[in-house]
């Protein structure tokens, strides 16, 4: 699990933004000599329920009306599957003219639970991007799936609808834990879904959280030493945080104290790597082969196009980087992403603020970065950083190797946000 964040909802005023091409391909202060590697990102933002920690953009399912006709309007709380997709497609139209002939490396499609949608709905949704777009042959396509919409063969039938990749929001394999958390499944439904999931596909990733409130040492040891029994080529370890606006804001919970954490995570680290899982990022373990490539293209500051509720796009131009926004309401996304409109925010990222949205990324990955990327993917030049450079260097945050290899240490990755933090404009 690896989502862009969800600004907050302040769309009720905002109208559509609509730009011709020739906006983006103007004059600008930058000077990109070519484009990253270009992903997508699809967002379906039902669930079952709403956890307590989620502050993703997501909306509670309270019906059966996947699949519906999309001639009938759909009950609150329902999911209006055909709309959706009908909107995603125009959406992605409607988009086109600004990536034109770019190949996509990767598709993410993420929540919400994009596994409450029908196989058949995801069938057409992979069929219309692939009608729509050039994708490279090995084009990894990845679906998040909750085990609480486990059904047995169900996860055949998302690969048989051309998805290469599932990531399972499994969280805790402990009863009480995924009670705590206010997850739809149990530990029964946990263990047969990652079993299913390992029949059908040749890679998937389970998410983990720790510090889960009353958690303990053993326990966390107890859900790690589970998890790592199933073999899975790949997971996302993560640290559970009160956000803002959630349930869990207003009434937290009590969950263990920053050492304990800290030791938690060094466990897992040591469990991981006994069992053949290296941390190639600072939450995700895998084995060789196994890296989520669309994650690492976030984290190596490349391009995605997001498109459905809520969703974010980073896009490159010969001279500018441009963030974008789509509508957060699912009604109101679907509206105007069926009239064509379905941007409702579009900011040129300033030149100033370049090096920290570079670093925010390039530094949670443990081989860091080439200075030589940061030139490509940000059009400026070393001197930008250079100061910085020095003063995390002198902190012990990273190291400079041959070659223009810059990494976080051990101390860097602990301390990630004073790292980063120290390449902010000023």
């Amino acid at each position: 699990m690896t989502h862009i964040p969800i600004v907050p909802d302040t769309e009720a005023a905002e109208p559509a933004v609509v730009r011709d091409i020739q906006h983006y391909m103007r004059a600008g202060l930058l000077q990109l000599q070519s484009l990253p590697p270009l992903s997508l990102y699809v967002h379906l933002p039902w669930c079952i329920r709403k956890c307590p920690y989620c502050d993703f953009n997501s909306h509670e399912y309270r019906g059966a009306a996947a699949g519906a006709d999309a001639a009938h309007a759909a009950a609150p709380g329902e999911v209006p599957e055909q709309r959706y997709i009908d909107a995603l497609m125009a959406d992605l139209e409607a988009a086109l003219p600004l990536i034109w002939g770019r190949p996509v490396h990767s598709i993410f499609i993420g929540g919400g639970t994009p596994s409450l949608f029908s196989p058949a709905a995801i069938d057409r949704l992979v069929g219309g991007i692939r009608a729509r777009l050039r994708l490279e042959a090995d084009c990894e396509i990845t679906m998040e799936a909750n085990p609480g919409t486990f059904e047995k063969d169900r996860f055949k039938a998302f690969r048989a609808a051309g998805i290469t990749r599932l990531s399972i929001g499994v969280q805790s394999f402990n009863d009480r834990h995924l009670k705590a958390l206010g997850r739809v499944h149990d530990r029964a439904q946990a263990l047969a879904a990652v079993r299913e999931a390992a029949e059908a596909f040749d890679t998937f990733n389970l998410d983990i959280m720790y510090a889960l409130p009353g958690q303990t040492p053993a326990e966390l040891e107890e859900d790690m030493a589970t998890a790592l029994s199933l073999n899975p080529p790949h997971i996302s370890i993560y640290h559970l945080t009160i956000e803002p606006n959630t349930y869990f804001a207003k009434y937290p919970p009590a969950i263990p104290e920053d050492d304990e954490a800290y030791a938690m995570l060094d466990r897992i680290t040591e469990m991981t790597g006994q069992a053949g899982l290296s941390r190639y990022e600072i939450s995700a373990y895998a084995r060789a082969g196994h890296q989520c490539w669309h994650n690492t293209n976030y984290w190596q500051f490349g391009d995605y196009l997001g498109i459905g509720a809520g969703a974010h796009s980073k896009l490159s131009f010969a001279h500018r980087v441009v963030r974008q926004v789509r509508f957060r309401d699912p009604g109101r996304y679907m509206d105007n992403a069926l009239a064509g409109h379905a941007v409702a925010q579009d900011e040129e990222v300033r030149r100033a603020d370049l090096p920290f949205e570079y670093m925010l990324n390039a530094l949670r990955l443990r081989e860091g970065f080439a200075l030589k990327d940061f030139t490509e993917r940000t059009g400026l030049p070393i001197t930008a950083i250079a100061k910085a450079l020095d003063k995390a260097e002198a902190k012990g945050l990273i190291v400079r190797e041959p070659g223009g290899q810059v990494r976080p240490t051990e101390r860097g990755f602990d301390f990630l946000s004073d790292l980063q933090e120290l390449f902010l404009a000023d």
